[in-house]
């Protein structure tokens, strides 16, 4: 697969389109010579072995996590009580893509349907991602049309894996994370979700509880990391959204040790066809989820 790039200002952006749709690097040139990378790609990693790399900015669809019915995990339940399995994370990002269009801003394409597709998730749809790239920023639309009789679940989202610490010298703590959230929960290891008392934000990142934390019921669609004094920030927004009320929820994860800090905007949270927090598609009807990631 042929790696794509678009230099937008001082902006590069370096990505699969047709493997994943997966942005592999992000990176901004700044004034004084230097090079800051917004999105960490390992550099010793070939592109063909995505689905096991921490990097990037995998697509998760249709549902976000880990899917769990009546404590077995990888199965969800679909409306009419069929029991179906489902990947980690959804089979998006291990899939191939048809480019659609493409142009110096930015690019649209097609996921290619594959029989163990089907066994996942058993629709007639048309799922499309599309990015456009500006200076200092970065939009990403998951669209789902729906093309059956029925309607659609879905709960998709993105997995960022953002370049943390920003510049040598520093280090987790030196980093702020502000989310604005009435409720937070923490992700355990047996796929249950235990919810926190209220937390005040910001918040360093080097916060061992920031790993495996919902943030759910959100104040403002707004995320933000920043260094300590409030400078260099990244914000996450929500960009535009047809529905009725709150559907964004972010997931803040890392490694201990990682040269990567993940904010992930995702519709809902983890599990969401058993939580019942999960999204439909009418029939004929068109669904987009639209993220933006800038520099502010």
């Amino acid at each position: 697969m042929e790696i794509n790039r678009w230099d937008v200002g001082p902006s590069t952006f370096l990505v699969l389109p047709e493997k994943g749709a997966r942005l592999l690097n992000w990176h901004v040139n700044m004034g004084d010579g230097s090079v800051r990378d917004v999105i960490f790609w390992p550099e010793s990693i070939e592109p063909q072995s995505l689905g096991t790399v921490h990097g990037g900015i995998p697509i998760l669809f249709p549902f976000c996590g880990a899917c769990s019915h009546q404590g077995n995990s990888g199965e969800w339940r679909a409306q009419d009580g069929t029991i179906y399995p489902m990947p980690l994370h959804g089979f998006a990002k291990d899939a191939s893509f048809r480019i659609r269009s493409i142009d110096q801003s930015g690019f649209e394409v097609e996921m290619l349907h594959e029989d163990t597709h089907r066994s996942f998730y058993p629709y007639d749809y048309t799922f499309t991602v599309i990015y456009h790239f500006l200076e200092l920023s970065l939009q990403i639309s998951l669209v789902l049309e729906n093309e059956g009789r029925i309607p659609i679940p879905w709960s998709a989202g993105l997995h960022p894996y953002f370049q943390v610490p920003w510049r040598k010298g520093l280090a987790l703590e030196n980093h702020l994370l502000n989310i604005s959230s009435k409720k937070t929960f923490q992700f355990q290891a047996d796929g249950e979700m235990t919810e926190n008392p209220k937390y005040n934000y910001p918040t360093p990142l080097g916060n061992e509880a920031l790993i495996n934390r919902i943030h759910y019921q959100l104040e403002s669609p707004e995320a933000e990391i920043s260094l300590l004094n409030g400078e260099e920030t990244l914000r996450i927004n929500e960009a535009s959204w047809s529905g009725k009320g709150s559907r964004l929820t972010y997931v803040s994860w890392t490694k201990p040790d990682s040269p990567f800090f993940c904010l992930e905007p995702w519709m809902s949270p983890p599990n969401s066809p058993d939580n019942k927090t999960v999204q439909y598609v009418s029939p004929g009807a068109r669904e987009e989820f639209t993220i933006e990631i800038e520099l502010a």
